[in-house]
């Protein structure tokens, strides 16, 4: 019988050990067992281990460790480990290979070849901790031309379009009940609750705890339609899911052994099954469809709430953006191809889709061009990961930057891409009660909250430096930013100037 020659291996220093058993208890994998009859744990089988970690922090006295398993494969410039192991598990099962997270192929990060530039003697700079720097912005269609009018000495804004305040331009990504715990979802909501920003609620409805956070969501409407009813719609903006950065023209997939009775009574579906939305919705075949589907949702919420569509950034981006926009939604949610998933063909996830970089710069100038850029507000995600790619994001275009892995890492997330199996022993992708108690929600809410803040406040410290005291006046605003990389056209593409470049005559000098 052939085998996989394992990833990891899992060391226990035995002088250390005590023997209480806690890597056994704590490994939902299977990877280290408590041997009664020896009365110490035992490594049952490395294949298992999937360095999720969780043994190591909880062992008392530090006696494990973690290791790359210690056997090299031959070395070829084409048949690399990451082949040889798909080839080997699609032998084994026959199967597509389903994994989670976003996409981990070695590409560039193009937000590695970025910096922005700071001011200096002509612009002077805005000192951030004495001088106000506005981070507030708004989610919804913005009107060409205000009225106002007066009554009884004051003074109103008439026939304004449905906006929703945000307090900082960062919104949590859809995770839908299912995908991720009870636990971490409900940690999540009171984060965003708290910071007086939004969270996405995914395709699997909204469990009836959590109405009372409906003013910090986003309804997601995908093709499975889980969930959707008029109480859900009472969210503070809705979403029509077209495509996913992880996964384009994919439906989703939550594998039944996730589908416990939590997740059938909120979705509406058997207990165990697979809950498989189909890769269309099967009402939308064109702009026209999707835009009957937008009056839809306006008229079914009273047009109280802006209506947007979330699309993967794919190589016509613009154009679709484009239709969208005339198709007449409020915001536009664009999802990069490093994008997080709890499940996913991992052949679609590695292979598909464009960076949310080079699709967030050209949608932003695609509309400018076309004189409809002020009528919708963009949000793109994708692989944010630190206050710097934000910041960066909303320089190429971007009004709101949306992040999903960096808050699962604040509730101790370790990205082993082991999301579908449901076994994630950190209690964040599963939905198995026990597991679920892992994760504390006034704690695990209170480091997103940190998380958050703490990225604000970078994004107000980074425009003081610029000289710009207000996050709007910041979106789209490409001479800010230098690029540093190997590729000329990669820098035309973004419409960023290559580090070095001199300003024209009459710009502003920093």
């Amino acid at each position: 019988m052939l085998k996989t020659v394992p990833r990891f291996k899992v060391n226990i220093d035995y002088e250390k050990c005590i023997k209480c058993g806690r890597c056994s208890e704590n490994c939902t994998y299977g990877a280290i067992t408590f041997d009664r009859e020896q009365d110490k744990p035992l490594v049952k089988n490395n294949a298992n281990c999937v360095s999720c970690q969780r043994c190591v922090l909880f062992c008392p006295k530090e006696a494990i460790n973690i290791s790359q398993y210690p056997v090299t494969y031959a070395p070829h410039g084409t048949w690399m480990p990451y082949y040889i192991r798909a080839i080997n598990e699609q032998a084994e099962t026959g199967g597509v290979l389903l994994s989670g997270m976003g996409n981990d192929m070695s590409y560039p990060m193009v937000f590695d070849y970025l910096v922005w530039d700071a001011c200096q003697v002509t612009n002077p700079a805005i000192d951030a901790l004495r001088e106000p720097v506005e981070t507030r912005t708004y989610l919804g269609r913005k009107s060409k031309n205000l009225h106002i009018s007066e009554i009884e000495g004051k003074f109103e804004l008439e026939d304004l379009p449905p906006n929703v305040v945000l307090s900082t331009p960062i919104v949590i990504g859809h995770m839908s009940l299912g995908s991720i715990s009870y636990n971490a979802i409900t940690a999540m909501y009171r984060a965003v609750k708290e910071v007086g920003t939004l969270m996405g609620t995914g395709e699997g409805g909204l469990h009836r705890d959590h109405y009372q956070f409906r003013s910090n969501l986003i309804g997601e409407v995908a093709s499975g339609r889980f969930g959707v009813n008029s109480e859900y719609l009472e969210c503070a903006a809705l979403e029509i899911k077209i495509g996913q950065g992880a996964k384009p023209g994919h439906g989703g997939q939550l594998p039944g052994e996730k589908v416990n009775k939590l997740i059938s009574e909120t979705r509406g579906i058997p207990l165990g099954t697979d809950a498989l939305s189909p890769n269309p919705q099967h009402d939308i075949y064109s702009i026209e469809d999707l835009k009957t589907l937008i009056a839809a949702l306006h008229e079914a919420s009273e047009y109280k709430v802006p209506v947007g569509v979330k699309i993967a950034a794919v190589n016509n981006v613009a154009a679709i953006a484009s239709g969208i926009v005339r198709a007449g939604a409020d915001f536009i949610t664009i999802d990069g191809f490093r994008g997080g998933t709890g499940a996913a063909p991992r052949v679609i996830r590695d292979n598909a889709g464009i960076p949310i970089e080079l699709a967030v710069a050209a949608v932003d100038q695609h509309l400018t061009e076309e004189g409809i850029r002020h009528e919708v507000t963009i949000l793109a995600g994708g692989t944010l990961r630190s206050s710097s790619d934000l910041i960066k994001i909303i320089a190429l275009g971007a009004d709101v930057g949306m992040i999903a892995t960096a808050p699962l890492i604040a509730l101790g997330c370790k990205v082993c891409q082991q999301c579908p199996t449901g076994k994630c022993s950190w209690g964040i992708a599963t939905s198995d009660p026990i597991l679920a108690q892992r994760v504390d929600i006034e704690y695990g809410a209170r480091r997103v909250v940190n998380l958050l803040r703490a990225w604000t406040h970078d994004l107000e410290e980074v425009l003081g430096t610029m000289g710009i005291d207000a996050v709007e006046s910041f979106v789209g605003n490409r001479d800010r930013l230098r690029y540093l990389g190997p590729n000329p056209k990669e820098a035309e593409i973004l419409g960023v100037k290559h580090a070095g470049d001199r300003l024209k005559l009459g710009s502003c000098a920093s």
